[in-house]
This record gives structure tokens, C-alpha cells and sequence, in this order.
């Protein structure tokens, strides 16, 4: 059983809320996202990939938690959907070859750096061209607050380290900053926060 499973297991309610995260919602709400397959790496519970797959798209998830999948596919059945979940650790998964989506999600994946940039590489690869890659978590900046986030700095996001983990990607936005989340029972209140969206070169 890793951690997750635990807190899963244990939690009284949903982590981190039954909807998507807000950046989610805009990055759907552009007039240039046109994605419709999107691969969600560490999506968890199920929030953010569930949303997706009840907006049309179709969805490939990816958790290390088996009682994290467990709980999505619960959530995807309650909302009537289908999503391709897949219980795997993000250290080695690796899509099938040849295996390509327009959209890949990584919303708060706070893991060792080199398993991070792993999957933020295997994310990049498995893009169409003109693909989105769409990144959210906490900044070394909520280091200092007290209440969210993991403990160890390592764990968090820095713009620029973020940027050079996806050299083949155009970044679309790149922002860092303040933001107040009302995310279920873990994620509440004001927070430092990073986010990145950035396309896949090549889509004309």
C-alpha cells in the first residue's frame, strides 16, 4: 500500500474536492483549446479527469494509487462516463508506442524532481504536434505557509526549472503567483502557486 492508498483510505470525504481545478476550467474555456484526447498524469481520485471526460474529451489517466483509481472509477460511474484509468507508478509508466494524445494534465503532482521531470517528459513525447501541456502545483514560495503542500522544498515547482524540463514545448502562459484555492479538505485558502501551458511545436 503506498501513502495514497492511506490517505485515501482514510480520508472523510473527497482530498481535494469533487471539481476540477480552476486553471483547468480555464484552460478548457480558451478559444485556442480545441484538444479532444487528453492524458491525465497523476489525476488521483479521478476530479480532474472525470470533469474532462463529461466535456467530451476522451481520457487516459494515470495514478500510482490503486485505491485512488478505485475512487475514480467510482466517481467517472456516477457521472456516466468512460475513462481509461491506469494504476502505475509515473517513475517507469511509459505509453505504448505510438500512443499520442492532444492534451496532457499534470495538476499538482509533488513527487522527487527527477521522477517530475520523467513525467513531464513522457507527457511531452506523447503530444501531437500543436498538443497542450498543461502544469499546475505549489511554488517554492508556499515553502513558508503553513497548511498545504508537501513538506520537503524539493517537492515544489519553479518557473524556470519547469520551463527547462519542456524544451520542445512553446509556452503559452507562464505564470506565478497567488492564488486562493477551495479545493476540498487539503487544499484551502491563499497559496503560492505555478502554472504552465505550452504547445507542442509542429501543429501548423
Amino acid at each position: 500500500m503506498t501513502k495514497w492508498d492511506a490517505k485515501y483510505a482514510a480520508a472523510d470525504g473527497r482530498l481535494f474536492g469533487a471539481g476540477p481545478t480552476e486553471y483547468l476550467r480555464g484552460i478548457l474555456a480558451r478559444s485556442d483549446f480545441q484538444a479532444r484526447s487528453a492524458l491525465c498524469l497523476a489525476d488521483g481520485d479521478g476530479r480532474n479527469g472525470t470533469w474532462l471526460a463529461a466535456q467530451g474529451l476522451a481520457v487516459t489517466a494515470v495514478d500510482l494509487s490503486a485505491r485512488g483509481t478505485e475512487l475514480a472509477r467510482r466517481h467517472d460511474a456516477d457521472l456516466g462516463v468512460a475513462v481509461e484509468r491506469i494504476t502505475a507508478d509515473l517513475a517507469d509508466w511509459t505509453p505504448p508506442p505510438g500512443r499520442t494524445w492532444e492534451a496532457v494534465f499534470l495538476i499538482h503532482l509533488h513527487c522527487e524532481p527527477e521522477v517530475r521531470n520523467r513525467a513531464l517528459r513522457v507527457g511531452a513525447e506523447a503530444l501531437v504536434p500543436g498538443g497542450w501541456m498543461v502544469v499546475e502545483g505549489f511554488a517554492k514560495a508556499q515553502a513558508a505557509r503553513d497548511g498545504m503542500g508537501p513538506k520537503d522544498p524539493a517537492l515544489f515547482y519553479d518557473l524556470d526549472e519547469l520551463s527547462a524540463a519542456l524544451p520542445g514545448l512553446e509556452a503559452v502562459e507562464a505564470l506565478a503567483g497567488r492564488v486562493r484555492l477551495d479545493e476540498g479538505v487539503r487544499h484551502q485558502g491563499e497559496a503560492e502557486i505555478v502554472r504552465l501551458a505550452a504547445r507542442k511545436g509542429g501543429g501548423g
